[in-house]
């Protein structure tokens, strides 16, 4: 047996998986996001710490007598966030994440200074990344900086308190913005170019190998045995293409999530960053993959049920397939916490585009949908120009459980779409997959399979006329309303 954790934006995600790689528990424990000021977006890592406890007891029940036979943890988590710890291991502030927009001009200045950061690290600056957070607090917050000795990414953050080891994985380590990706190595060149020492960061290592052991009381507490080996894991990403067994090269994957990402593995490192797209190592040794990285998710439809007042998001999806007669008359931009790719606009916002006295909350909710959906194929254009496409694409996260969402991406990519078994699991189940490497050194190729399909769903004809159609609109307003934002 092996446990995966996953520590994710809006919830800490936890499974157990047995030797035949069944998923025969799952749980999970709910995360709150702190938008102090406008452009902020932070967490209280200590929560993460208590969801992860709270995950892993209702896991622990659900599991029953399999629970005594884990051998192993893997970890996951949130990339690009910014965790600031004390000598002792301390937070000094709340983590800065992904999501955060307020280092823009950090970020540009930290191209400015390093122009060839785009090709050290796979991408140029953006304000998502830890490296121009962590300017921006030597600038607004150097009194935490001066009481900083360490940095650690969400997930690195977890295995501190499960283990008392400071590390990170190579994959996480990329999106930090800090590493050397063609040489898998902090670069002292972004370091000097941010204005800190190398000695903030941890010890950076492959994802499949051990990077500590359970501490007794963290055992005694979880009712599991002290010194299993917890892996170095992976980021959301290249663990959730881990778990799709997307790990050679061309394979590709989308995750829908809180936010939501468009994988392709490469099989050596060849950077696009004119294109924003991120370039980055993979879980894995001896692989990169290439990404477009898009902040909002399915988080678009969480907001979407909170604004139309349903707190039943499968009542809202089934009320707007009922409702379904071809693309809404609303066209929605998504972009609630600023995008990434293909924009790197942290002021841009969503948008309801075309509302009457008579739209509905079904055509605002497809709308969203759509969105999303159309979000994610004005990024195809751009991974596509780094390099071949296959015609067929895996999807997990949350997202995956709507068989609608999925006809309407499957319509706007003009792919089918491949849904494996237990892919709401994702990036979890990657980390179980990378505990059970670090306990048994395993060839990836034999654990890293592609799981069972569930479903294929094709595109329809006609919807992907429309929407091919739709996306230039989409386009157009955003450009139009670019300059407002």
């Amino acid at each position: 047996m092996y446990l995966g954790i996953d520590i994710g934006t809006s919830a800490v995600k936890a499974v157990v998986v047995d030797e035949d790689q069944r998923v025969l528990a799952r749980a999970s424990a709910p995360l709150t996001v702190l938008r102090p000021h406008d452009l902020w977006s932070e967490e209280d890592p200590e929560e993460w710490w208590s969801a992860t406890g709270s995950a892993v007891n209702a896991l622990r029940a659900e599991a029953g007598d399999a629970w005594s036979g884990v051998k192993a943890i893997g970890l996951s988590g949130q990339m690009h966030g910014a965790v600031l710890l004390d000598a002792d291991g301390n937070p000094l502030r709340p983590a800065i994440l992904h999501n955060d927009g307020r280092s823009h001009a950090e970020a540009r200045e930290l191209n400015r200074r390093l122009p060839a950061i785009g090709s050290i690290a796979g991408v140029p600056a953006m304000p998502g990344f830890a490296a121009p957070k962590l300017m921006w607090l030597l600038r607004h917050e150097p009194e935490v900086m001066a009481r900083a000795r360490h940095m650690l990414l969400p997930k690195d953050y977890v295995r501190l308190r499960m283990t008392g080891s400071y590390a990170t994985d190579m994959s996480d380590g990329s999106g930090a913005l800090l590493l050397d990706c063609g040489h898998r190595t902090w670069s002292p060149e972004i370091a000097a170019a941010c204005g800190i020492s190398l000695n903030l960061l941890p010890p950076v290592l492959e994802g499949s190998v051990a990077s500590g052991q359970l501490s007794g009381a963290v055992a005694k507490a979880w009712g599991l045995t002290p010194g299993l080996v917890v892996a170095a894991g992976a980021g959301d990403a290249p663990s959730g293409a881990i778990a799709t067994g997307a790990v050679n090269e061309g394979d590709a994957f989308i995750s829908i999530g809180t936010a939501s990402q468009y994988f392709v593995v490469r099989g050596q490192y060849a950077p696009a960053p004119d294109h924003l797209i991120h370039t980055f190592c993979h879980g894995l040794p001896g692989r990169w993959f290439q990404m477009a990285a898009i902040l909002n998710g399915a988080g678009c439809l969480a907001w979407a049920a909170e604004l139309l007042g349903q707190s039943d998001i499968g009542k809202l999806l089934q009320s707007a397939e009922e409702a379904f007669s071809g693309p809404s008359p609303i066209t929605f931009l998504p972009y609630l916490t600023g995008e990434r790719t293909p924009h790197n606009n942290p002021h841009a916002r969503g948008v309801l585009f075309g509302l009457t006295a008579s739209s509905t909350p079904q055509q605002v909710t497809q709308a969203v949908l759509e969105g999303v959906a159309l979000s994610l194929a004005d990024c195809q254009a751009y991974v596509a120009e780094t390099g071949a496409l296959p015609d067929r694409i895996a999807v997990n996260g949350g997202a995956a459980k709507s068989r609608f969402w999925m006809k309407i991406v499957a319509s706007a990519l003009g792919k089918t779409v491949v849904l494996y078994e237990g892919a709401e699991t994702g990036p979890a189940f990657g980390a179980a997959r990378l505990a059970r490497l670090a306990a048994t050194g395993e060839d990836p190729a034999t654990v890293c399979v592609k799981p069972e399909i569930a479903a294929e769903i094709a595109p329809d004809p006609a919807l992907r006329q429309a929407y091919a159609e739709r996306l230039e609109k989409f386009r157009a307003l955003y450009k139009a309303v670019k300059p407002l934002f």
